[in-house]
């Protein structure tokens, strides 16, 4: 397939004219295959970008990664798929160990069995829990919370065979400074669901945490005298922090301000997204617990936020009417998270060699005009 007159997203120069090839399911240069390829796709002049990456979601079309089933994580890859998020790396919630193994289980099946299916790319697994902060728990349920363990992340990342790339961690819990000592080589690190204090997430950044979930979201505010983990990761020149822009998690001014703090080279944009996205209003469950939903805003029964209902797609699209760049929104939605979680050789931007996941969007709107997955558009 040759894609023609696309303004292309680069990472250096922005979007620029162009045509780019796609040869075996990957993206190859044009000059190779433009003379023999009859299969020619017309852009259109429209803006050609990245299949987007979702590093930090629980659900949508009703079903949970959390199930724990081939059927729910078949739903989570077909609507993803649809709405041009090409790769994802869904979060599990804070669960008893032995729903956790099953939940890795099932994920390393699936992921052999569907690698060639028209479905977003299982790509990793994020471990948003057990060892988390009771004080800063948000929707997770407590009575699993777990102290930092390491056989125990062990057992887990075996039975997932190897796909847990992300794993969230409350510095101040029990154990949890040792283990992110000992495990930041074989996992990537996330603060979040903590009351830690600056000098303790300065530590942990020290120790190789490399990534904060749900900046701003589940963490002590920043102040003039405590900084806290905010402004440790402003500090922490490796560290990038995910953001929730579906306009109820952080306020456009918010947005706005991280992105001028820590630059669209750092920061990612995730959607949270739970079981009720792409769903009617009503009641649905989080990790267990009951959530009501109406509109963009899932709450718990205590009127805690629980999650998103927006997908990544919308989410950028939310950056971009809160004043950001496409640019800029673009990167943070793709090329950002891809690198985060150490995916990014393969997929994350339109380059020779790297996954062909492309998603064209209309120049007037942003609108979706077609996407392409593993090499083929999606019907």
């Amino acid at each position: 397939m040759i894609i023609k007159n696309a303004l292309i997203f680069t990472l250096d120069r922005g979007f620029v004219p162009g045509d780019i090839a796609v040869k075996n399911g990957r993206f190859a240069d044009i000059s190779d295959s433009e003379a023999t390829d009859p299969e020619i796709f017309d852009a259109g002049g429209d803006y050609l970008i990245p299949g987007l990456v979702d590093v930090h979601f629980h659900g949508c079309g009703g079903y949970d990664f959390s199930d724990g089933t081939k059927e729910a994580l078949h739903t989570l890859g077909a609507y993803e798929a649809k709405c041009g998020v090409t790769s994802i790396c869904p979060a599990s919630m804070t669960l008893p160990e032995e729903t956790l193994l099953a939940i890795c289980e099932t994920a390393a099946s699936y992921r052999a069995e569907t690698e060639a299916l028209p479905l977003s790319r299982l790509c990793g697994v994020h471990l948003e829990g057990p060892f988390i902060a009771r004080s800063k728990k948000g929707a997770q349920n407590p009575d699993y919370i777990h102290a930092a363990d390491v056989p125990m992340f062990h057992k887990l990342q075996a039975a997932a065979q190897g796909l847990v790339r992300l794993i969230t961690v409350a510095p101040e819990a029990p154990a949890a400074m040792d283990f992110i000592r000992e495990l930041h080589g074989e996992v990537h690190i996330s603060l979040g669901h903590t009351g830690c204090d600056y000098d303790t997430a300065t530590e942990a950044f020290a120790c190789g945490a490399d990534h904060v979930t749900h900046f701003f979201n589940a963490m002590p505010p920043f102040t003039h005298r405590a900084p806290g983990l905010i402004g440790a990761a402003f500090d922490a020149g490796h560290v990038m922090p995910e953001l929730i822009c579906d306009g109820i998690h952080i306020a456009p001014s918010a947005v706005r301000v991280a992105f001028a703090l820590f630059g669209p080279e750092r920061l990612i944009l995730i959607s949270d997204s739970m079981r009720a996205a792409g769903m009617p209003d009503g009641s649905y469950t989080l990790g267990g617990l009951p959530v009501n939903v109406t509109g963009n805003l899932a709450t718990l029964e205590d009127g805690t936020i629980a999650g998103s209902v927006t997908n990544l797609m919308d989410c950028m699209r939310t950056t971009v009417s809160m004043g950001l760049p496409l640019e800029a929104a673009v990167r943070c939605a793709s090329y950002n998270p891809a690198k985060s979680i150490g995916v990014s050789d393969v997929c994350g931007s339109i380059e020779p060699g790297k996954y062909a996941d492309c998603v064209l969007l209309s120049k007037k709107d942003l609108s979706t005009q077609a996407v392409i997955l593993k090499g083929s558009l999606l019907e």
